[in-house]
């Protein structure tokens, strides 16, 4: 079920981004109404909220495999840090 929800989740981040990146374009091209701008930005900003609470969420789930000094594996939270 963990595996549905994390599907879920990215297929939702997906519908989101590309409903973020629609209210952007809409916004540029500047043929809104001031009440539609206003509805668009703070649509974006409950969007761009979201997105932001699922990377998080992703970011959280991933780790990374390290091998030690012994040659043994352990898989340890990913950090930025860590990258080469």
């Amino acid at each position: 079920m963990a595996g549905q929800q994390g599907a879920t989740s990215i297929a939702d981040f997906e519908k989101s981004l590309d409903e973020l990146e629609t209210l952007v374009r809409n916004l540029e091209q500047g043929e809104l109404s001031l009440e539609q701008s206003l509805a668009a930005f703070e649509r974006g900003v409950k969007l761009t909220r979201a997105c932001q609470q699922a990377l998080k969420g992703a970011e959280q789930r991933v780790e990374q495999l390290v091998q030690n000094d012994d040659g043994t594996l352990e898989t340890r939270p990913f950090s930025p840090d860590d990258a080469v």
